[in-house]
C-alpha cells in the first residue's frame, strides 16, 4: 500500500523546509536584536542644550545639559527638553528596530526590541 501525503516516517518535504527557515528567521532576528542592544542612540532637543543617550536596551546611559539651559526661574522649559532629549532618542531605537526587522522580512510585530 502506498504511503500518501509526502509522509515517509517523518514530516513532509514543505513543512521540514518551512521550519528550518522559522529557525534560521529566529537566529537572524537574535542576530539583529543583540546588534541593535550593542548601539547607542542620541536624542537632542533646545539645539543641543540637552542631550540623553540611551542603550539599545532603552537604558538611559548619558545625560548632557548646557548650564546655560539651566535658569532657576525657569525649570519646566528644562524639564520639557529632558522629556524632548529622551523621546528623541527613543523614536531613533525604534527606528533602528523598525529598519531591522524590515531586513527580515517584516516582521515587526515578532521579538520586540527595547522594552517599548
Amino acid at each position: 500500500m502506498a504511503k500518501r501525503g509526502g509522509f515517509a516516517g517523518g514530516m513532509p518535504g514543505n513543512m521540514n523546509n518551512m521550519l528550518k527557515q522559522a529557525q534560521r528567521m529566529q537566529r537572524q532576528m537574535e542576530e539583529q536584536q543583540k546588534a541593535l542592544e550593542e548601539k547607542e542612540f542620541t536624542g537632542t532637543a533646545g539645539g543641543g542644550a540637552v542631550s540623553i543617550v540611551i542603550s539599545g536596551k532603552n537604558i538611559v546611559k548619558k545625560v548632557t545639559i548646557d548650564p546655560e539651559a539651566c535658569d532657576p526661574d525657569d525649570v519646566e522649559t528644562l524639564e520639557e527638553l529632558v522629556m524632548l532629549a529622551f523621546n528623541d532618542a527613543q523614536a531613533k531605537l525604534g527606528e533602528a528596530n523598525e529598519a531591522a526587522m524590515g531586513r527580515l522580512g517584516g516582521l515587526g510585530g515578532l521579538g520586540g526590541f527595547g522594552g517599548f
